[in-house]
């Protein structure tokens, strides 16, 4: 354990993390109908919280080491459920941006660890009826839902399985800090535990029945209990029998039908599906004090690397409390729209191309097309090896169509070889290979037998 009671026991929450666990048998069927090569999602981080500037959840229990902030009063946290009315709140316009950006699927936060319901929940009263909004007929869910399922984008929907604030499950008091990944708060009596997990699979059949398709449960929070406790075979089951093709990640323990690495890129590909989910700054939610955002540059590299090795990006946004968007998320999100605009095809609907070796640089592919991301611009030429040099019928520039030469190279002895390996070298000293991230396509859908090899 730490020496220092404040700095939770890092080792021991990530020996709990999810990814220690397999996923469920037979994931890949689901997986395979839209998530496989959905290239760029959106992650929403918002609720009551958020009004305070505060970071979901974690100033509850005192504040996190992997986020800035700090705790605030259990009381003082959960004082702002009763005020919380997003004035600002514009779904329809966060989706028409999402949408422009290429975004093909979203995930919101319907309940965080907090325990704080976004939407007229039946089960337990800490949701958003307690707030102007609500009372006024507000169902922040059902807002989102709908603005994005009406520019075609998956629905995804986080839910939490603990929560700080339900009596059965032990709400959270100030005394049981510092708070400890894997420290797993009082359970109480087996009745309590069987009303919270009949609470939880209420939750869910409300979310799965009253809001159309749900394309994918985000679950989190499980380290406080062991999979056994929850019982997720269970949930599992419950889930599908309402919703047959609900995708649900990798944090339902063996459940799930994807990994969800967070805000890292792994260094491999994974042998299964996967999702980074990646935050614009430091923080999930809006703390106004954080203004370390990443540049456009940095977050689409980070696209593109993570599509090259066979993943999707789920980028996070955090709305201000009155639900407008912090003016850095919007600038990085129009920014983002103006490259996909261009560039897009490369890494939407894309698979992973090359291996490193063969470009010095992230590719991906659609079909004969094969997409080379220069994240520094080329000097007088651009060269990929390994590939079947007769193929190649022409290289252009994704974004302009401009077509460059280039000449193909192999070794002596397979120059006559009907479908050689060599490399191609583009000429790119015209200086066009230029902006924020350009990108060159390379069609080998050509007939072996229409080349003459003559550059030797």
């Amino acid at each position: 354990m730490s020496e220092n009671p404040s700095i939770p026991d890092k080792d021991l929450f990530d020996s709990r993390m999810q990814d220690a666990y397999p996923l469920r048998p037979g994931y890949q069927k689901r997986v395979s109908d839209w998530f496989d090569g959905a290239g760029l999602g959106m992650f929403i981080h918002w609720d009551h919280a958020s009004q305070q500037g505060l970071e979901l959840s974690w100033p509850l229990v005192g504040g996190v080491f992997a986020l800035p902030g700090k705790g605030v009063p259990a009381e003082q946290y959960h004082s702002s459920h009763t005020t919380f009315n997003p004035v600002n709140w514009n779904p329809g316009e966060l989706a028409r941006l999402a949408k422009e950006a290429s975004v093909t699927y979203a995930v919101f936060t319907a309940k965080h660890h907090s325990g704080w319901a976004s939407w007229p929940s039946k089960y337990g009263n800490h949701n958003v009826t307690s707030s102007p909004f609500g009372k006024a007929g507000g169902d922040i869910l059902r807002s989102y839902v709908e603005a994005f399922r009406s520019e075609g984008i998956k629905i995804g929907v986080y839910y939490s399985l603990s929560d700080w604030s339900e009596e059965n499950y032990l709400p959270w008091k100030d005394e049981y800090r510092p708070y400890k990944f894997g420290f797993d708060s009082p359970i109480g009596t087996p009745e309590q535990w069987a009303s919270y997990r009949k609470y939880l699979k209420g939750q869910l059949e409300e979310i799965l029945t009253n809001y159309g398709t749900i394309d994918l449960l985000w679950f989190d929070g499980g380290w406080e209990r062991s999979e056994d406790q929850w019982d997720t075979a269970d949930i599992e089951q419950h889930i599908h029998k309402l919703s047959p093709n609900t995708l649900i990640n990798d944090r339902l323990f063996s459940q799930g039908d994807y990994r969800t690495p967070e805000q890292w890129i792994p260094a491999q590909p994974l042998e299964e599906p996967w999702e980074c989910c990646m935050t614009m700054n430091y923080s999930w939610g809006y703390v106004p004090d954080d203004h370390s955002f990443k540049s456009t540059y940095e977050i689409l590299r980070t696209l593109i690397e993570v599509v090259s090795r066979g993943g999707n990006l789920l980028l996070n946004i955090g709305p201000k409390g009155d639900g407008d968007l912090v003016d850095e998320e919007r600038t990085i999100l129009e920014e983002l729209a103006g490259w996909m605009q261009a560039n897009g095809e490369s890494v939407i609907s894309a698979q992973p191309g090359l291996e490193p070796w063969q470009f010095y640089g992230p590719t991906t592919r659609r079909g004969d097309h094969v997409y080379l991301h220069n994240f520094a611009t080329p000097g007088e030429s651009v060269v990929v090896r390994g590939i079947n040099i007769r193929r190649v019928r022409s290289v252009k520039s994704l974004a302009t169509g401009e077509e460059f030469e280039f000449i193909r190279r192999a070794a002596i002895n397979d120059t006559g070889a009907t479908d050689p390996e060599g490399e191609i070298i583009i000429d790119t000293s015209n200086g066009s290979v230029s902006g924020l991230i350009p990108v060159l396509v390379v069609d080998i859908s050509g007939d072996p037998k229409d080349v003459v090899l003559t550059n030797f």
